[in-house]
């Protein structure tokens, strides 16, 4: 009994995978190509604190602010204890647009893994078509007219039958109609897709740190503007107060000459030292406003929307007796930037190896099941059915010298990318030495300006009952008070800079991200349209 035909169309593609499943099975073998391995570091530190001991305390002056060995605090900015920069600080992940570029680059990054992925999997696709042909007389059916051993065209009838002249057949137009499925699978032997999919695992890794990165320069920017303001505050207080002083000696020099007890020559002076005093305000002012807007910039905010937010002056924040800075050997896990540089090492790893396998064939099973007909009725009959199956491999011979060239140049960009990292590591290195040592240096200025302010208080009294008892000249005078304001506003930039000091040494040591940095949501749609552009 014969075997309908359903079922011979179903037990020959079987019979044609058979010896193909050992391809199937090799395809999990090993990739070719270096597997990656994590970089040794090549150099160790044991403490951040070698090289940088606890200052003595000193008589008479509070003690200095000492960095130890404890954990970090992720959220280091709480250690200033002000309560307006942990509020700006809690706003800058989800507000700042670097961080929102960053987040979009990640989002590329894991669809572009997914692109890749999706390459380990075979591909189906159906179609449909529908097309009215006709045949040219005068193209290749002609030669057989001409052919003196042409066998006449047999006429079956028909609607679309084919005419039987007695020497050419003389094909009419006629209807076809195909649908179908066709399928390819390219077997991974070599690893070439793996080793794809793992350079864009990498490269999202990359994408990741990077958010992390901006996010960690964007907390510390806030930061260090923030502590900045609250100086520029601080040096407008002293300031204003320094012209009342000079105000207060002008009307005294007037006066004292009214009394004939001196001359224009005091006024004179007096009022231009007001003045040298009055003009250094409106830069002061421009200061602020311009610290107030960059950090409205970092936080996604147009000009002057948090003026009534900071214009209120506050004092500097002041740094913790105690700064955990943690063991070096946690630097190159806590710092983004070296993690990322790590993740460009591995991406660059995989690509060498993606390189390789282009040297080896490429093998795919390609498939195909259609129905094709001339008559829309006989569509889904048997007798309408054409498959295809079999494997297709390519081997390059000869591309001119291509392939060993792309394996050089992806060799020497893994050579590139380790040097990378290792210079990431040793920058970092020296920055954290950087900053605990300008650290240390501001706060003994600091001590020294704290004296030179008290000392030139009290040359000011001392000069100005001088000068009111008629024993000194008024000279004397503007001297002290130039130097007050100049050892008052020193004082006051010392202070700011040793608390932004700190603030570029836990950006050095890389904390902040950890809890700043949840899943990032998308930003908002746009409200506007390409339509509404091109309007």
């Amino acid at each position: 009994m014969a075997v309908p035909p359903k079922f011979r169309l179903r037990h020959v593609p079987c019979r044609a995978v058979l010896p193909l499943l050992p391809l199937v099975v090799l395809a999990t073998c090993a990739p070719v190509g270096p597997n990656y391995e994590a970089p040794a570091p090549r150099w160790s530190l044991t403490s951040w604190l070698i090289g940088h001991p606890a200052p003595k305390p000193q008589p008479h002056q509070p003690p200095a602010s000492t960095p130890t060995e404890a954990p970090i605090d992720p959220t280091w900015w709480s250690l200033f204890h002000d309560v307006e920069l942990t509020t700006l600080e809690s706003r800058v992940a989800a507000n700042n647009l670097d961080v929102q570029v960053a987040s979009t680059r990640l989002r590329e990054s894991r669809a572009a893994l997914g692109v890749s992925e999706a390459a380990l999997y075979p591909t189906l696709e159906g179609s449909a078509a529908f097309s009215r042909e006709h045949i040219s007389q005068k193209g290749v059916l002609s030669l057989a007219g001409n052919s003196s051993s042409s066998v006449p065209a047999p006429n079956t009838g028909g609607a679309n039958a084919i005419p039987n002249t007695g020497e050419t057949a003389i094909f009419s137009p006629f209807n076809l109609y195909q649908a179908g499925f066709d399928a390819s699978w390219e077997i991974d032997f070599w690893g070439r897709t793996r080793r794809g999919v793992e350079a864009a695992t990498a490269a999202e890794t990359e994408a990741r740190e990077s958010q992390r990165d901006v996010l960690l320069s964007a907390l510390a920017e806030v930061a260090r503007d923030y502590i900045q303001l609250r100086g520029v505050q601080r040096n407008i207080e002293i300031t204003l107060r320094n012209r009342k002083s000079a105000e207060d000696s002008q009307k005294l020099t007037q006066e004292r000459a009214t009394g004939g007890l001196t001359t224009d020559l005091d006024v004179a002076n007096a009022a231009a030292l007001v003045s040298t005093i009055s003009a250094q305000i409106p830069t002061l002012e421009a200061q602020r406003d311009d610290l107030i807007d960059a950090i409205a910039e970092l936080l996604g905010q147009p000009p002057q929307t948090l003026n009534d937010e900071l214009e209120t002056t506050r004092p500097i924040p002041p740094v913790p007796p105690l700064v955990p800075v943690g063991l070096p050997s946690e630097l190159a896990r806590r710092r983004p930037d070296i993690r990322r540089a790590e993740a460009q090492l591995h991406e660059a790893t995989a690509d060498v190896g993606v390189a390789v396998a282009d040297f080896y064939p490429n093998i795919s099973l390609t498939g195909s099941v259609a129905l094709q007909t001339t008559q829309l009725g006989n569509l889904g009959g048997w007798g309408s059915n054409t498959w295809a199956f079999g494997p297709t491999l390519n081997l390059p011979i000869f591309e001119g010298g291509r392939l060993h060239r792309t394996l050089e140049l992806r060799k020497q960009q893994q050579q590139e990318a380790a040097i990378t990292y290792h210079r990431t590591v040793l920058v970092a290195l020296h920055e954290v030495n950087t900053a605990l040592t300008d650290y240390a240096a501001e706060q003994r200025r600091r001590e020294q300006l704290r004296v030179a302010v008290v000392q030139n208080g009290r040359a000011l009294s001392l000069a100005q009952d001088r000068y009111t008892e008629g024993v000194s000249d008024f000279l004397n005078v503007l001297d002290a008070q130039r130097n007050l304001l100049a050892a008052e506003t020193q004082f006051t930039d010392t202070t700011t800079a040793i608390a932004t000091d700190l603030v570029q040494l836990y950006k050095a040591l890389g904390g902040g991200w950890e809890v700043a940095l949840p899943d990032v949501p998308p930003p908002p749609e746009p409200k506007f349209s390409i339509d509404n552009l091109l309007e």
